[in-house]
């Protein structure tokens, strides 16, 4: 009986030792951890081969989207490459909606900019149920068509 007590202990022992796989088995490969400075490292190398150059001066960028939101950069660093019709914009970026930023930004722009901003406000306004500024309907500022085209048409071509 104090065998097989014996044979059972040592049973034991040889199970706690025993390791899954052995020999011929593959070893598992860990995963690659990639951080954002590996990535950042690779993304300067690439723009090192394009041959960008730093542009200094820059203390802003406002980027307007369609969705009227405004993506901007405080304090950016802006490199560029004319010969691969490459700009490069890094910093800590911020979404602010249009309203936001647009006092700030409105001595800067020119004659020609405002009217360009004017087109998105107004469309803003309408969606959000407020009558345009002037106080006209949408649609009467189409007018109504008065002649037919066929007979335009063939005016133009005699």
């Amino acid at each position: 009986m104090t065998e097989t007590l014996m044979n059972q202990e040592k049973l034991a022992r040889l199970q706690a030792q025993v390791c899954i796989g052995g020999k011929g088995t593959a070893r598992r490969k860990k995963g690659v951890h990639r951080t954002a400075t590996a990535d950042d490292k690779k993304l300067q190398f690439s723009l090192k081969k394009l041959g960008v150059n730093n542009i200094s001066g820059t203390e802003e960028i406002n980027m307007f989207t369609n969705q009227g939101t405004v993506i901007h950069f405080s304090d950016p660093k802006v490199q560029a490459s004319l010969a691969a019709n490459t700009c490069t914009m890094t910093g800590r970026a911020e979404t602010k909606q249009r309203t936001e930023t647009l006092p700030s930004i409105l001595h800067r722009l020119g004659a020609d900019r405002l009217a360009g901003l004017r087109r998105p406000a107004e469309a803003l306004q309408s969606v959000g149920g407020k009558a345009p500024p002037d106080g006209e309907d949408a649609d009467d500022e189409v007018s109504d068509l008065v002649e037919s085209f066929d007979e335009a048409s063939k005016k133009e071509a005699n």
